[in-house]
């Protein structure tokens, strides 16, 4: 059993339970979130055991090996040792969008969130991703699910048979299917978002363009998923949101984004009319520090 010490307080939501649990209690939530309160999740302590990985940590937690290594700098993420204190970043800034309707991915975080209604409840809920290596660079903008495919079996682009000759031109349904057991096809066709039989690729640039899940996640994104829902692919190292009267940043490093983080930071505050409302040290040690937690800036 997975032994939690410590859980912050300072950010409140209310989480609703889904009808059915997977591996973790992160996979098994949905969150609801509104106009004031975009700020989800709680944020986590765990101690490591002897044999624990921050790759095997992240899983259990429903995240990514980019956000888990990044929110424990110094911490050896093949082995942590025994009693170490590890950060669990469960808690997250929602993206910045106009309206909140289907599935938003960041690419900066690597991460997907789901939008959707639940009665009257306007509920998220966020899953880690791995993306697009630097040759095969994941497209941001808008696209739509235009096919969803149980067992799809995976026809190999022409462009990756080159490389790799040995390849055969499709490779069926089963555990050697980098593909998993379920699949989304965006209007972009030669894009997916589907599961994988290499987890550990979850948080990290290593697709051909695709977006990968973990194989319990894929299941449920599948699951709740309608075909034609909106996909939209955005690049958002900065994101700001307030829960109740106070005011949060989280930053990720992108190094693929030129962006100049401390007017992007300045561009969104003022967007919402917080600038004046922040503690401004607070906010440059955040940007310089890039551990994709969000933190309260606040001014008190």
């Amino acid at each position: 059993m997975i032994s939690i010490i410590f859980i912050t307080a300072r950010i409140v939501i209310l989480v609703v339970l889904i009808t059915f649990f997977l591996t973790s209690s992160v996979h098994a939530q949905a969150f609801s979130y509104s106009k004031n309160n975009k700020v989800i999740g709680l944020t986590k302590n765990y101690i490591a055991k002897e044999n624990d990985s921050l790759i095997e940590i992240a899983r259990k937690f429903g995240l990514g090996y980019k956000e888990i290594v990044a929110s424990n700098p110094g911490i050896d993420p093949f082995l942590p040792g025994e009693g170490t204190l590890v950060n669990i970043p469960t808690s997250w800034v929602l993206p910045d969008m106009e309206s909140y309707n289907g599935i938003v991915i960041n690419l900066s975080e690597m991460r997907l969130y789901y939008f959707f209604m639940h009665s009257s409840s306007r509920l998220v809920m966020t899953f880690p991703i791995g993306i697009g290596r630097e040759d095969y660079e994941t497209p941001a903008g808008n696209f739509t699910v235009v096919e969803k495919i149980p067992n799809p079996s995976w026809h190999v682009p022409e462009s990756i048979r080159k490389k790799k000759p040995h390849l055969p031109k499709v490779v069926p349904p089963g555990s050697d299917n980098p593909l998993g057991s379920h699949a989304l096809r965006l209007s972009m066709r030669d894009i997916l978002i589907h599961g994988t039989n290499m987890p550990y690729g979850v948080g990290r640039r290593v697709s051909h363009g695709c977006i990968r899940l973990y194989p319990e996640d894929i299941k449920k994104l599948f699951d709740y998923v309608p075909n034609k829902t909106d996909v939209s692919i955005v690049r958002q190292p900065v994101k700001v949101g307030t829960i109740n009267d106070e005011i949060y940043i989280e930053v990720h490093r992108d190094e693929y984004l030129k962006m100049n983080y401390f007017d992007e930071a300045v561009r969104l505050l003022r967007k919402k009319n917080l600038y004046e409302l922040i503690d401004k040290e607070k906010m440059i040690s955040t940007l310089r520090e890039k551990k994709g937690n969000p933190v309260n800036i606040t001014k008190q």
